[in-house]
């Protein structure tokens, strides 16, 4: 017998799932980052939460340049990527105190990337024990947290 779990939030992500602008070069350029989730602002990438995370403080740190491949980074980029992304790392611990991280890049649409024209780092917080049964009887993972305050949680570290 198939089961139900209902996701009506998911529905805006399907709909929007198509072609479109990329959302990497869009959201920095509104100056809106308490909406579009925008953490912190360097000199040549940023950090924004991740709209559909896969687990509570899952960010990732993209250039404000549309590349899709790591080796046209300038030295520059490339340094401000990495030290951001360690940055992350720091305050995530800092903040939410988690056991461990899954740190990647997806780099072209045969390796998962889902805006695959705009490289971006994903770091995703994990704590021991935050896979429970769902993923694997319903193929279903619960974030135990809501958006807006993870965001009001990190956005004052961050910056």
């Amino acid at each position: 017998m198939m089961k139900t779990l209902w996701a009506p939030w998911r529905m805006v992500y399907v709909e929007n799932a198509g072609p479109s602008a990329c959302i990497f070069c869009e959201t920095p350029a509104t100056q809106q980052d308490e909406k579009h989730l925008i953490l912190y602002r360097g000199q040549s990438v940023f950090i924004q939460m991740n709209l559909y995370p896969y687990n509570p403080g899952h960010v990732m740190i993209a250039p404000y340049r549309h590349l899709d491949d790591l080796a046209r980074l300038s030295t520059e980029e490339q340094i401000e990527l990495i030290q951001t992304t360690a940055r992350s790392t720091s305050l995530l611990r800092e903040s939410m105190n988690p056991d461990g991280f899954n740190i990647g890049m997806n780099l072209g649409k045969a390796a998962g990337a889902g805006v695959e024209h705009h490289l971006h780092v994903h770091v995703v917080p994990r704590w021991n024990g935050d896979t429970n049964f769902m993923p694997i009887v319903a193929d279903t993972k619960v974030i135990p947290e809501e958006l807006a305050a993870t965001y009001r949680k990190l956005a004052s570290i961050f910056r």
